[in-house]
């Protein structure tokens, strides 16, 4: 008797243990379709590479731009160290706008550089739904 309630509780083990495997290989496969089909390996190699133009361009718009428009201003500081100061009674508040204006243009060029790189590599044509 004790023989038969063991093989029993063998072949559930057995049971629960091929539905996990083919529920654990229908998971991997569909998750390798969703990669392969939804571009996400694509994805996350736009993604490196955009953060990096952003870098390169933050690193431009500091090291030329911001300097560049300081000197159109008539000081040797930059763009981003501009500030207007609002005084009412004792208190003051400061509005950093240069710092605004320079992450303005930041974002300006950066939007540029994406908008010429997908014209150029002509990847506005592969977003478009096939008929």
């Amino acid at each position: 008797m004790a023989e038969k309630i063991q093989a029993k509780k063998q072949t559930r083990s057995k049971v629960v243990a091929s539905k996990v495997t083919s529920r654990a290989k229908q998971s991997t496969s569909g998750f390798l379709d969703f990669v392969r089909g939804q571009g996400v390996i694509g994805l996350a190699i736009g993604l490196v590479i955009g953060t990096q133009v952003k870098l390169l361009v933050d690193q431009m718009v500091k090291s030329f731009i911001d300097p560049l428009v300081g000197v159109f201003l008539g000081t040797g500081k930059g763009l981003s160290s501009k500030v207007f100061v609002l005084t009412i009674n004792s208190k003051q508040a400061i509005f950093g706008w240069g710092a605004f204006a320079y992450m303005l243009i930041d974002f300006l060029i950066v939007a540029l550089v994406i908008y010429l790189v997908i014209k150029w590599l002509k990847l506005d044509k592969l977003d478009k739904k096939k008929d």
